[in-house]
């Protein structure tokens, strides 16, 4: 994984194994239910790039090392293929008569998307505008690892209309990185971010905690080493162990420790308590931010419920309450495409009952909390015990104008316990 995000939700939401769900039209049609409140709702496109140069270790994320591919997909024509789809997904729009709507927010992640050529990013990025058009101050970002940039591939980038880069630094501790299987050198990450800062881009650097073999010392070093940049974002992430990666095999034959909960929940009150001295103010459970007009537009967009089409592989895509997700592997992906057809594997109609739980689950994780007009009966009543434990605030909840469930610092540790009790 080369930059940020949680399976499912941030910055791609490329899962790791795809659901069942309905079988989607060839043609990738969309009901005529997607219209209602579309001019409320932004739009967005993600674009995931299933290429890395190698795979780590804890990551479960859908790509690919050159190895790995075979015959039927490739780098050298991944943006060509890509642009397939992005003629589809505008010819798909058109025939749901959908509003016109600019695109907000652009995400290429992955994978490494700058393993791939920077006129190849300016290229799909081109496509995305002379389809949809961009939004007045739209923000583009691409993931990328450290050691996969140059001043002039960053310098290409922003000229090419991208306006935010977000670094996988992960740490800064050497036995750290090499636990992870990452492969840059720390001491680069300032080199990096002077470079992207001189192209005139903005930039995110991306952390994980609670590696094995990670003591909070390490993790402390990590937090400072970042801000020592000057960035005005920092994304950090517990380390997660999915099944079927090389870690959990790791962990299994007892050559790795499980990562320990008390142990991730120091060190992401450590995290917060740095980044918030050194001005930079959490916004989501994951993210910080020196200013609201530096946190990630994109990946709020996701948490609000707004629109997005996911190109490439494995992508997973929101329009209006449908939800659908592409084939998996780069090969099927082609193949479609050259066909004719839509990439898409399956797809699911979200009930009101459905979008009502997820408006639950992903607006809690914000800083600007959940109206509790958004919560059933049964939430309400949860709300009280909430506030005796601690986990929600008790002002943001009690006030007469739009009352909202905001997290603490301690509800931010258990937020999913949060969730469960404020829904059926």
């Amino acid at each position: 994984r080369s930059g940020g995000g949680a399976a499912g939700w941030e910055d791609g939401a490329v899962s790791p194994a795809l659901p069942e769900g309905q079988v989607p039209p060839e043609d990738g049609g969309l009901p005529a239910t997607v219209r209602e409140g579309a001019e409320n709702r932004g739009f967005g496109v993600y674009l995931h790039v299933p290429f890395c140069t190698v795979r780590c270790g804890y990551c479960d994320f859908n790509t690919y090392t050159a190895t790995e591919l075979g015959g039927g997909a490739s780098q050298a024509s991944f943006a060509d293929t890509a642009l397939r789809e992005v003629a589809l997904a505008g010819e798909v729009m058109r025939r749901a008569a959908l509003p016109e709507r600019p695109v907000a927010t652009v995400f290429v992640g992955g994978g490494t998307p700058t393993v791939l050529p920077a006129r190849d990013l300016v290229r799909m990025l081109e496509a995305i505008r002379s389809t949809w058009g961009l939004a007045p101050g739209a923000e583009v970002t691409t993931e990328a690892n450290p050691d996969s940039v140059t001043p002039e591939s960053l310098a290409e980038l922003a000229a090419g209309g991208f306006t935010r880069v977000s670094f996988g630094m992960q740490s800064a501790v050497g036995h750290v990185l090499r636990t992870l299987d990452r492969t840059h050198d720390p001491a680069r990450i300032p080199e990096v971010v002077a470079w992207a800062r001189a192209a005139g881009l903005e930039v995110s650097l991306d952390l994980i905690y609670g590696t094995p073999g990670e003591s909070l010392e390490d993790w402390r070093s990590s937090l400072e080493a970042a801000l020592a940049t000057g960035v005005d974002h920092v994304s950090a992430y517990a380390l997660v162990v999915e099944e079927g990666t090389r870690m959990a095999a790791q962990v299994r034959r007892g050559e790795l420790p499980m990562p320990d909960g008390d142990d991730e929940a120091a060190k992401y009150e450590l995290a917060d308590e740095l980044l918030g001295t050194a001005g930079l103010h959490w916004y989501e459970v994951s993210n910080w931010a020196r200013t609201p007009a530096q946190a990630c537009r994109h990946n709020l967009a996701y948490w609000r419920g707004d629109d997005w089409w996911g190109v490439g592989p494995g992508a997973h895509s929101h329009v209006g309450g449908v939800r659908w997700w592409n084939v998996k592997h780069p090969r099927a992906y082609a193949a479609r495409l050259e066909a004719g057809l839509s990439p898409a594997a399956g797809r699911e109609e979200l009930s009101e009952e459905d979008r009502r739980l997820e408006r639950v689950l992903l607006g809690v994780r914000l800083a600007e909390g959940l109206p509790l007009s958004e919560l059933s009966l049964t939430g309400r009543s949860a709300v009280a015990g909430l506030l005796a434990d601690g986990l929600v605030d008790g002002r943001a909840a009690v006030r007469r104008e739009d009352p909202r469930i905001v997290l603490t610092r301690r509800g931010r540790l258990l937020a999913d316990t949060v969730v469960r009790a404020l829904t059926d």
